[in-house]
């Protein structure tokens, strides 16, 4: 059974949009690729191949509009307000959307399982290392971390706050000791449009900062596609859920 919840938001002057599928479970909220709404992960498959984990009550799996990777896909305004939305995004997730999931819970603070591909990775990673208060465990695949590659390399604070490739580094104090509470799956495959480098870059700088986290390079045969994330996202969440 599939819900959808819609409000606007304040912080970012538009509508969100929040679908539900499954009744019982571990909360599990999944972020699109880059120009995807909520409701993608049902239409590319991926609500199908997690059915087994939702119907034995083990996941409750919700996912969000990608309001910021809507606009970069569709170069909506420039660097500046790209960038500004990324963070005012993230802003959304921990401030109305994960508490949205909480009250669907019935008022329970469970934390909550984030998961995405590509652009998608690299909002559950930034989630995770700016709330970790908030996740349980993260499952990033075939992230895209370093999104200045799309900005022509344009850096400003917006950036340094969203990105855990520019914050992370620095960041020290209680947030960082629940983030090393966490764990942070880093999956990719090297197959077509695929750069598992990227996760390795990510790698480094959390093990640096003693965060626990893992590389799975799923080998040639993995394009960066839908059915590389059917097969890694399954295997994952059985590993990570109650």
């Amino acid at each position: 059974m599939k819900v959808t919840d819609r409000w606007y938001s304040e912080r970012i002057h538009e509508d969100v949009t929040v679908a539900r599928w499954g009744s019982y479970g571990a909360p599990v909220l999944l972020f699109p690729t880059a120009g995807g709404d909520a409701e993608e992960v049902e239409r590319h498959q991926m609500i199908e191949h997690l059915a087994p984990l939702i119907d034995a009550g083990r996941a409750k799996v919700y996912s969000v509009d990608s309001i910021a990777g809507r606009a970069l896909a569709q170069r909506r305004g420039n660097a500046e307000y790209q960038l500004a939305l990324f963070n005012r995004f993230h802003d959304v997730i921990a401030h109305e959307v994960i508490p949205a999931i909480h009250s669907d819970l019935g008022g329970q603070p469970i934390p909550v399982t984030v998961a995405g591909a590509s652009i998608g990775a690299f909002n559950a990673l930034a989630i995770t290392c700016r709330y970790p208060e908030l996740v349980h465990s993260a499952v990033c695949m075939s992230g895209t971390y370093a999104i200045e590659q799309f900005l022509g390399g344009f850096v400003n604070d917006d950036l340094y706050f969203s990105s855990p490739l520019r914050f992370l580094p620095g960041l020290e104090g209680s947030q960082l000791d629940t983030l090393r509470r966490r764990m942070v799956v880093l999956a990719s495959g090297s197959g077509r449009w695929e750069d598992v480098g990227e996760s390795w870059a990510v790698a480094k700088v959390l093990g640096e900062k003693g965060v626990p986290n893992r590389v799975d390079d799923w080998g040639p045969g993995y394009d960066h596609d839908w059915p590389t994330w059917w097969a890694m996202l399954p295997v994952y969440l059985d590993d990570l859920l109650p």
